[in-house]
This record gives structure tokens, sequence and C-alpha cells, in this order.
């Protein structure tokens, strides 16, 4: 068996019990299991949650994305080896960890497998959540050029690349398309202000104005557990993207919850602390790849400047980038990975093989 064969990059063609359509993401599918399949696995698991819940089976995958396009190598290599595992992996133990200090729960029910989460339907808050504790990035090109004031807050003078900010900052932005905002436009990915969410909080999807207080919260609490526990590692937390929904308790009532996946090299930047002591910066996460994919080709504009979109997508679909590229970033993957769960990331022969063996013969969610 090639390394080729160990990579998932096609998660949505899985013969999974569903009478609705498989959503596929850049990196994740979503099956939605039937009415009968959710209340016969909550009854059968024991899972926390109303026998009415919807339940979905999602897939991740070894793809790779990254300036909205997805990147394939040479010989077959249509993704990175080990990369769906270390997500989830590194999602598992900080969603743990928020639980365990009292934060909050997550859409995740079981793990029957390293590719695959078992999650409950959640209602999504219509906010990327973003953190920051240093100036890059945009952030810093967008500084760099004079601007001074983001998602209403007021940066000082004299701040330079890559330092740690004065506080941290939420700079959240909307996740999909809103509409009827008053001077938030009607695009996804567009900063916005607390005032903003304050004045249209039930646009955001939020239950009660109150509620916002709660999800800065535990943004806030969120990012200092991992900065915390990365900083035990000589790694430092750049920063980072939240998701949050609200799901019902067995008692009927809402509550906020963690979602999607928290504090993994695709969510966020993740700097190497003993480099940067030098003044270095080395990535430990994708943004990384994001750094060779500019220097790998000769004309970075293309990558950089959403106007020229149809050139950045034939250059992700007509070139294939060498393995050793490819299986750079691997590594950069399972080493953060292991170092963050104190565990060896282990690769499946056959993950699609796996995960229908255990769906079928542990879950009967396969005929």
């Amino acid at each position: 068996m090639n390394l080729a064969d160990k990579v998932l990059a096609v998660n949505n063609d899985l013969p999974i019990r569903t009478n609705k359509p498989v959503h596929s993401g850049k990196v994740r599918s979503v099956y939605w299991l039937t009415d009968t399949d959710s209340r016969r696995l909550i009854e059968e698991k024991g899972y926390d949650v109303p026998s009415d819940t919807p339940l979905a089976i999602m897939v991740i995958s070894d793809r790779i994305s990254a300036f909205d396009c997805i990147w394939q190598g040479e010989g077959g290599m249509r993704g990175v080896a080990g990369k769906g595992a270390a997500l989830n992996a590194i999602s598992n133990h900080w969603f743990k960890l928020f639980k365990d200090k009292g934060l909050a729960e997550s859409h995740i029910l079981d793990i029957p497998h390293p590719f695959i989460w078992i999650v409950q339907k959640a209602q999504p808050v219509m906010i990327e959540a973003i953190c920051r504790q240093y100036i890059t990035g945009s952030m810093w090109r967008s500084y760099e050029k004079g601007e001074r004031k983001f998602c209403g807050i007021e940066l000082p003078e004299g701040l330079t690349k890559d330092s740690k900010l004065p506080n941290l900052l939420q700079t959240p932005s909307t996740k999909g398309i809103l509409e009827g905002i008053p001077g938030v436009p009607a695009v996804d990915d567009v900063n916005v202000t607390r005032k903003d969410i304050e004045e249209n909080f039930d646009k955001f999807n939020f239950k009660s104005k109150e509620d916002i207080a709660l999800y800065e919260k535990l943004l806030e609490d969120g990012f200092d557990v991992i900065s915390n526990e990365l900083a035990q590692l000589n790694q430092i937390f750049v920063d980072t993207k939240f998701e949050f929904g609200y799901v019902k308790d067995k008692a009927g009532n809402d509550k906020l919850i963690y979602m999607d996946e928290v504090g993994t090299p695709d969510s966020s930047r993740i700097w190497d602390g003993e480099q940067y002591s030098q003044g270095n910066v080395v990535e430990n996460s994708k943004e990384g790849f994001r750094q060779l994919l500019l220097n790998y080709f000769p004309d970075p504009d293309i990558l950089l400047n959403k106007d020229r979109m149809d050139e950045r997508n034939a250059l992700a679909q007509e070139n294939v980038l060498p393995t050793e590229v490819l299986m750079q970033v691997s590594k950069t993957y399972i080493d953060i990975a292991e170092k963050v769960t104190g565990k060896k990331i282990v690769l499946s022969d056959n993950p699609k093989a796996e995960i229908i063996d255990i769906l079928k013969n542990q879950y009967q969610l396969i005929d």
C-alpha cells in the first residue's frame, strides 16, 4: 500500500445510512443520521441529550486548503498524511480540558475512530470568534498601512511586526452572509464591532443579549487555557478562531457550547517559543504552509489578491506540489499534535476501510 492510500482525501462517499444530502466542507463532511438511528444511538450509547436530538457523523479528511483553494501533491497525494487525525486529536484534547475546567461542553458526543466524531445538532452563532495575542498577518499588514481601529478597538502607535499586543484582542467577523445589519456589508467574513453584535444579537443567532458576554468569556477563557498549556511546551498561542452554538440539554434548555474545532494548526497560529526568543518566527501551524506557497510560486500576488481568484484556482488545480513539501507539512501537524496530546499519532493504512468497519459493526450505521 503506497503513501497516497494512507491519505483520506474523499470523505463524502461513505455508505453511511442517511436520508439527507451529505454536506462536504473544505475539510469535514457531515452525514445526518435518520431519526430512527439517532434515537437508537442515544439510547444504546447513553448520550446525555434529549431523545429526539438529531445526530450526525462528522468525518474529517486529510485535504489541505489555503487561500481558499484545495492543494494536492505528486503521486496521487490529494492531501497530507496524518493531518486529519492530528486535527481531531488536538481538538479532542482541548475540548476535554475545557469541560474538565468547567468552561463549556462541545458538540461531540462520541469518537469512534480518529477521523470520526458523532455530534449533536447545534444552532451556530454566526460569528467567527477570533482572538489575537500578537500582531501579525492581515492585522499587521493593515496596521502597517496606517489602520489603527480593528472591530471598534483602537490600537496604540509604535507596535512592531510579530510583537505581543498590550491586551488580548477579540476581533469577531461574520460567519456567512448576514442580511439587514446596518453598516455591516452582506458578505462572508467581514469584521464587526461589539456594538454591531449587541444591537443585532438575534441576527447573529444569540438567544439573548446577555449571551454575548458569555460567548466573550468562553472565548477568552478558552484562549487562556490553551495559551497556558502551550506555554508549558514552549509554544506560543498567537491567535485563533473559535466557533460557538446552542444545543439542548436533557431538560430542553438551551446551552451555549464550543463547536467545530479549537486550538488546531488549521484554526490558529502557533509559534515555536525557543525560536521566537531568538528573534525568529517558526510556524507550527497551517500558516507555515501558506508561507511556503507564497515562496513557491513566482507571483505571490495571485494568492493574496482576491481579484485574481480565477488565476488562483487554476494555480491550485494545475500544479501538484512535490511529495517532500506535503510530508514537511505532515510533520508539522503530527509533531504539534504529539506535543499537545502527549500521544503518538498513528497513520492508518486504509482509514476509509477502518471507518466503514467500525460504523458497520459497532454502530450499525452501514447496511
